[in-house]
């Protein structure tokens, strides 16, 4: 089981995007931050923020596969996004948390540091990816967004699962 702690939250989508808006030239993002990077999730694309009390293994499963959770009934599959970024396992473990994505009528807990706050940001200043974002990100990015003290990195979440579910 998973202690939940928000549920998604209910907005309006622009035709052909999966990016909520507040406003016509607004977005609105999740933010989940993995060795100290904020990345952020369209928040229609969030169905949930969870901490996991417990991950049960799946034998063979690719690396960056934690292993899975059952939520509310559901089997989740939990994704290590520091693996999928190729970045260090952290030692303490105890303290991560996760947000659970629905990706081809299956449910994903991307399992982060911590989950920040919701942010509603100009679509405008959403720029491409740096040419010298690392492979790993660039993969799984669909842009940036420059922030006053930090960079913003826009998950794709088809982009991030769809090698996954893939192999």
């Amino acid at each position: 089981m998973a202690n939940i702690v928000a549920q998604g939250q209910e907005g309006q989508k622009m035709a052909g995007s999966n990016t909520a808006v507040a406003g016509s030239d607004e977005r609105v993002f999740v933010t989940l931050y993995v060795n100290n990077q904020m990345f952020g999730i369209p928040v229609l694309q969030v169905q949930d923020i969870l901490v996991p009390e417990s991950i049960a293994r799946i034998p063979l499963a690719p690396p960056e596969v934690a292993g899975a959770i059952n939520l509310r009934g559901r089997i989740v599959t939990v994704i290590n996004m520091r693996r999928r970024l190729g970045l260090p396992d952290l030692e303490n473990q105890k303290k991560l948390m996760c947000a659970t994505v629905e990706y081809g009528n299956d449910l994903y807990s991307l399992l982060v540091d911590t989950v920040g706050e919701v942010l509603t940001l100009e679509a405008d200043r959403i720029e491409s990816n740096p040419t010298n974002l690392g492979n790993h990100w660039r993969e799984v990015s669909s842009g940036v967004i420059r922030l006053e003290k930090e960079l913003l990195v826009i998950l794709d979440v088809e982009r991030l699962l769809n090698t996954l579910v893939q192999q």
